[in-house]
């Protein structure tokens, strides 16, 4: 039996759905229902932490993902312990790539499919059709999505309510952010009215949902109420970009209206070979991802073939987008729009707007002391018109000589001077105004039809006109200049606002994603973040285009990113203007950079503390089960009859070994247990001065064969008594019967206690004995060294810093 799905609904980050969630997991865990976290991803927030209370939480499962450690829920791990009910955050996140599933409610719909139930928590802005609506809302893209089916296939769908005054609230007492990201944050997306809008969203799309459950509720108690006839929603597509908004807005008329979606591709039959457009297939994708169907038709005329189609489809809407055709091709050929109205007959048609522009391309700059920058298909025109206008206008108005005059006709000249200049630039009105000064010249100058002048008068009304014209065209050339200025300051306020937004709302962006809209936004061929990987080698981070430089020296643009990283671009030289734009971007590369760099610091510690954890529970647990064997054996030797009495040298010499091997095993179970305590971190260390002679005749009670040869005058060290006591005893006493000498000596500032084990064929310390008097010395802050001794042997040297006087 599958499980259930209860999602925790918001329209905006802060709102509290994951306290919902949890609040939620602990009520049923306190009426005894088996719950587990699987993921909660609690940001900080201390109210949402305490949440948690005492749920059982589930460890996360690490992925290495480009260098870096990263954790992801562990579905094996939940899948394995099959709770009653697992609480999993945030269910339209991107997992990381290498699992076995791509989104996380992938992962859900598993644990669904495996009888578990789940409650889950998604912001409104994350459904797809939602996507291109919320974006033109906040200025913000939402680059993870998720299936509306998905969500609308829940058994239960909680919406986590606050009104914008509330969220805004709790945003400026800092419960939601960072207090350096407030500021930013409320100005931006945390709007009222983006947040109003994003409430009503929400409430819109549940309410859909309460209708759907409606008519659920009808169809099961046989209720025969009438419906309206079901819509049919039919959208034209040709590949243009604007499809996938056409399509988004006709899936959330199909939801709203209960009815069918269905894109439709026509192509010619006109007998050539046509190439699918490149936007097709991702078009055709997003259909079936809105659970939409997809067409291809064939015919002579689209619009003929669209509305054939759209009837024998019973289609009862045709969304169309506006149309890409020039102003010549519509007069040539005629606009498919209008024959799609006039031949629909009753089928509503629907011709909606170009979506908001989501990554802007600034344009480029004007430059210095140049023309303005006019499109190359204008300057052309204006290259073909200007002048022939000019010669055109003259030769219509020289029958009129008489009467118009030469000033005359230089005034209505000025007319398409300035026309000229608006529509090409500066140098299509210069040449404009020399046709016109000729033409001038050619039809209204005595003598009549030649370039030739006679009286002054005229030479000077055409110098003047000359000039009036070079005034004209570069005033008008100034005005485009400033429009072109007032463009791309626009454009670059648009940039970093949305820079700014989207690092608030979603913290420092990925590598990847910066690259790729940095590509965009200045129209370049390609762009890479390379990273040092040798002398002459360079490894890609991240990169973006099609012609992506695969060494600094290739780039026709590089800025050093710092720790061996290098920003390449490759495209139209960047201007003064372009490289003041791009210091944001260069600026945020780094954060990505270094929050990849303290990602994996911080997983490589989380792992490294949990094999320490693991290892210091291993040696206790070694340990603690050595002893009461340990103890067994020492009893059983105490009931060994008394050698001394029955004076049997066997039995003494067996009792002596079974005592020297106990005490072994004792001394390396102290010295497991203390190497868990180094390594825990609990093992208490308190410096002071000490004197050396005194610690190491303490070390040495007891025991035979060791010389000490401390000479006098030796300062204090800096150590703790006991422990240096300790590491003193355990090199001792691992060495037996060998011939130890004990000497000590002040070195480079320092003071060196050496013992010397002679003799070649002297046992060594043990390793776990080593282990732990390197972990004493060094707790101390000071230094072991084990070398060879002269005329064979080992010698141990502990070294120590001089205590202050």
């Amino acid at each position: 039996m599958a499980g259930k799905l209860r999602v925790f609904l918001g329209a905006a980050p802060g709102v509290g759905k994951t306290y919902a969630m949890l609040r939620e997991g602990r009520r049923l865990y306190g009426e005894g229902l088996d719950v587990v976290v699987g993921l909660a991803e609690t940001y900080g927030r201390r109210g949402t932490e305490e949440q948690l209370g005492d749920l059982p939480v589930l460890p996360r499962r690490t992925v290495s993902y480009r260098g870096t450690e990263l954790t992801e829920l562990d579905l094996d791990a939940l899948l394995a312990r099959r709770p009653a009910l697992a609480l999993v955050d945030e269910l339209a996140h991107t997992d990381v790539p290498g699992g076995r599933n791509e989104k996380r409610w992938q992962d859900v719909r598993e644990l669904l499919e495996a009888g578990i139930d789940v409650a889950t928590t998604l912001n409104i802005q994350h459904l797809e059709s939602l996507n291109d609506v919320v974006e033109q809302i906040t200025g913000v893209a939402q680059r993870e999505t998720i299936p509306d089916e998905v969500v609308r296939a829940a058994d239960r769908i909680e919406l986590v309510d606050l009104s914008p005054q509330a969220l805004r609230a709790r945003m400026a007492q800092g419960e939601i952010y960072a207090p350096d990201r407030i500021d930013v944050a409320l100005g931006h997306y945390f709007r009222a009215g983006n947040l109003g809008a994003l409430r009503e969203l929400a409430l819109l799309w549940l309410a859909d949902r309460v209708e759907e459950e409606l008519a659920d509720y009808r169809a099961r108690h046989g209720i025969r109420a009438p419906w309206e006839t079901k819509e049919r929603i039919l959208v034209a597509l040709n590949g243009a970009p604007q499809g996938e908004h056409l399509i988004r807005r006709g899936a959330r008329t199909a939801t709203r209206m209960h009815g069918d979606l269905l894109g439709v591709h026509v192509r010619l039959d006109d007998g050539t070979a046509e190439r699918e457009p490149p936007g097709l297939a991702a078009q055709r994708a997003l259909l079936r991802e809105l659970h939409g169907g997809y067409v291809e038709v064939s015919g002579g005329d689209v619009a003929r073939a669209l509305v054939d189609f759209a009837r024998t489809e019973s289609a009862t809407q045709i969304l169309l987008g506006p149309t890409s055709r020039s102003r010549l091709r519509e007069l040539v050929s005629g606009s498919v729009i209008n024959r799609v109205i006039r031949l629909a007959g009753p089928i509503d048609v629907r011709v909606l707007p170009p979506p908001e522009p989501g990554l802007l391309t600034v344009p480029p700059a004007p430059r210095r002391r140049r023309p303005a920058l006019v499109p190359v298909r204008r300057r052309r025109l204006a290259w073909l018109l200007g002048p022939v206008a000019a010669v055109a206008l003259t030769w219509a108005l020289s029958p009129t000589r008489d009467s118009l005059g030469l000033s005359g006709v230089l005034l209505c000249l000025l007319l398409v001077v300035a026309g000229t200049a608006r529509l090409g630039g500066l140098l299509p009105a210069a040449g404009s105004t020399a046709a016109g000064a000729l033409a001038a010249d050619y039809f209204f100058t005595t003598p009549w039809r030649s370039l030739a002048v006679e009286r002054g008068a005229d030479v000077a009304a055409l110098l003047v006109f000359l000039a009036v014209a070079g005034v004209i065209s570069h005033l008008i050339d100034g005005l485009t200049r400033r429009s072109q200025q007032a463009d791309r300051s626009r454009a670059e306020a648009a940039v970093l606002t949305r820079l700014a937004g989207e690092t608030v709302e979603s913290g420092p962006r990925v590598l990847s994603d910066l690259v790729a809209e940095l590509r965009q936004v200045f129209g370049l061929d390609g762009a890479a973040v390379l990273v040092r990987a040798g002398e002459a080698l360079w490894q890609p981070a991240a990169s973006a285009g099609v012609e992506v430089p695969s060494r600094p020296d290739e780039a026709s643009f590089s800025v050093d990113l710092g720790d061996g990283a290098v920003l390449v671009l490759r495209g139209a030289p960047l201007t003064e203007e372009d490289t003041r734009l791009l210091g944001p971007y260069v600026t945020q590369l780094k954060l990505a950079r270094e929050r990849e760099r303290l990602a994996a610091q911080a997983s490589a510690a989380e792992v490294l503390a949990h094999t320490d954890a693991m290892h210091t529970a291993l040696l206790e647990a070694v340990g603690k089960d050595l002893r009461a064997p340990l103890a067994a054996v020492r009893r059983e030797a105490e009931r060994l009859p008394d050698p001394a009495e029955e004076r049997i040298d066997a039995e003494v010499e067996r009792m002596e070994r079974i005592d020297a091997e106990v005490e072994r095993m004792e001394r390396l179970v102290a010295n497991l247990l203390d190497l868990s305590r180094l390594r825990a971190g609990v093992m208490p260390v308190v410096l002071r001065p000490t004197a050396v002679a005194e610690v190491v005749r303490a070390a040495a009670d007891g025991l035979v064969g060791v010389r000490i040869d401390l000479g006098a005058g030796l300062p204090r060290v800096l150590a703790d008594p006991g422990l240096l006591e300790r590491a003193l005893a355990d090199v001792l006493v691992s060495e037996g019967t060998a011939a130890v000498a004990v000497d000590a000596g002040v070195v480079a500032g320092r003071v060196d206690v050496r013992v010397t084990v002679h003799g070649g064929e002297a046992v060594a310390v043990e390793p776990t004995s080593l282990a732990v008097v390197r972990g004493f010395v060094e707790a101390m802050n000071g230094e072991l060294a084990v070398e060879e001794a002269p005329g064979g042997g080992t010698a141990y040297v502990i070294s120590l810093a001089r205590a202050v006087a």
